[in-house]
């Protein structure tokens, strides 16, 4: 009996649901369809969960510039910031999570976590995707040339590559402190370092001044012939790393920390204390993109009225000049393969859109009026421009190639901006890449991990005296002997062999 009537009822509530629900459907046929366009409309905006590096302060994503992005791109980003300085650690940490944001940056094509994930199948092949490109034009043709390469292999597609312009770091030099010392702009490292010197013991800050808080960079790599094809007897492509002109650079470092010109506690540094400690006015020499030469100049004069930054011309070393040309990329965006399909397909299209024209000019300036004026025919940043258009604010976009968008300050004059390209011109014709930064070895992947800290520490301690620079090469000379890591050297040659004639075009 209980069985029966609970029975009952539940017919008796079933009805009731039905007639509720035929009533609330008697609207008109206008209702209907306006109920079936709000359903749609929804559906339209896209939610996409990026994951990447912040600059900057975090941003108001409801901003002026933030808000215009998602309306044009009609998206809601949901973006996950995290610190530079933190961002490897907790990319690999993510990766070791297995819980994969929607979408994730890497600025390292070659990190070994990256590619091991890649390996295990934690992204989308977009090969399948992207197909002839002819669905997406932007991505093909308004890209740095080239650019695909570094996130193909094998005719597979692992990420979508941000474009930058290819004329990117230099070394800063502090060019007041040049001109009160009577000091000649450096023209090869050697001057450099008998500037610093020079420098160092004025101590024009008053602060005990800091020649440089770094150890190795990208261009003294390439000053030394790092970065030079370099190959061993069985015809394998030596990691610039191991090469025999990289210990020569690590003895000339060392010679520099005796004399006093490298922050003692340089190794411990991260990249936001040695901007800092630049800013602050105490450091005079620093290695970073050239644009940055306009704003870290006013905060320098905050303290410093004086103070002023340039970017030196390329310094001619013992096997090359500082001339480091970048990939032409900030990295590229990797799918989880958690994302459906069809929503892969979706991001594909935002990552499309923000590579036009249009996009691209919005992602550098903002909106006029608003975040530029014209002046002179030049667009200008305005207050809020400044506050709002920054490297973090280029983050969500995979912008089309600007050949001056690494020297360009946009809130910098027509005049002034011109003056730095006249600055920076040897970088036309003596910049060169490191095929290191996209080349690939799968043996290199599974086995520089087991040596990558034990490396890291010797190198610092080559450097401060800890221990012998012949000590270093041995050290050196017997990771170049292990038999994998010689068999990772073939396979870079092998994966160097269709770029080896690689000619870069910066217009």
């Amino acid at each position: 009996m209980r069985k029966l009537l609970l029975c009952g009822f539940m017919i008796c509530l079933s009805y009731m649901i039905l007639v509720g629900c035929s009533n609330q459907n008697t609207g008109s046929s206008s209702d209907v369809q306006e109920d079936e366009s709000n359903v749609e409309s929804s559906e339209e905006t896209l939610n996409i969960e990026i994951m990447t590096g912040l600059f900057s302060e975090v941003p108001d994503m409801d901003n002026e510039f933030f808000s215009e992005l998602q309306e044009k791109t009609d998206t809601e980003l949901d973006m996950i910031w995290v610190p530079d300085a933190e961002y490897n650690t907790r990319f690999d940490l993510v990766l070791a999570s297995g819980d994969i944001p929607e979408v994730i940056w890497q600025l390292d094509f070659t990190k070994p976590t990256l590619l091991q994930s890649i390996e295990q199948g934690a992204f989308w092949d977009l090969a399948p995707f992207l197909g002839d490109f002819s669905e997406f034009p932007n991505l093909a043709n308004n890209v740095t040339p080239g650019i695909w390469d570094f996130v193909t292999e094998n005719e597979q597609i692992w990420g979508i590559p941000r474009s930058r312009s290819l004329i990117d770091s230099g070394i800063k030099f502090r060019k007041d402190w040049l001109e009160e010392y009577d000091i000649p702009i450096p023209e090869t490292l050697e001057d450099y370092k008998e500037a610093l010197s020079i420098i160092v013991e004025n101590d024009p800050s008053g602060q005990g001044t800091i020649g440089v808080a770094e150890g190795v960079t990208s261009s003294l790599l390439m000053a030394f012939g790092a970065t030079t094809p370099t190959y061993n007897e069985e015809g394998g492509m030596i990691k610039d790393i191991l090469t025999p002109q990289y210990i020569d650079l690590i003895e000339w470092l060392n010679g520099l920390y005796e004399e006093g010109l490298i922050a003692t506690e340089f190794s411990g540094l991260n990249g936001f204390q040695q901007q800092d400690m630049l800013r602050s006015g105490r450091l005079a020499s620093y290695t970073y993109s050239i644009y940055r030469d306009f704003s870290w100049t006013e905060d320098i004069q905050k303290v410093q009225p004086e103070g002023e930054l340039m970017t030196l011309p390329p310094l001619e070393g013992p096997a090359g000049y500082t001339a480091q040309l970048a990939t032409g990329s900030s990295g590229a965006y990797y799918i989880s393969k958690k994302v459906p399909e069809d929503k892969v397909r979706r991001i594909l299209q935002y990552f499309e859109q923000t590579a036009s024209e249009e996009m691209t000019d919005f992602a550098y300036y903002g909106i006029e009026g608003v975040h530029h004026e014209i002046e002179n025919d030049m667009k200008v940043l305005t207050e809020l421009g400044r506050e709002q258009v920054d490297t973090t604010a280029l983050q969500p976009f995979t912008p089309g190639y600007v050949k001056w968008g690494k020297v360009h300050y946009p809130g910098a004059s027509k005049e002034e901006n011109e003056a730095k390209e006249e600055e920076v011109a040897g970088y036309e014709e003596l910049g060169k890449q490191n095929p290191f930064n996209w080349l690939h070895s799968s043996t290199w992947v599974d086995v520089w991990p087991n040596y990558q800290s034990e490396f890291d520490s010797k190198v610092t301690q080559a450097i401060v005296g800890e221990i012998s620079i012949e000590d270093f090469r041995s050290y050196v000379e017997e990771l170049r002997n292990d038999e994998q890591i010689k068999q990772a050297f073939l396979e870079f040659a092998e994966s160097y062999e269709p770029h080896k004639d690689r000619e870069l075009i910066l217009d």
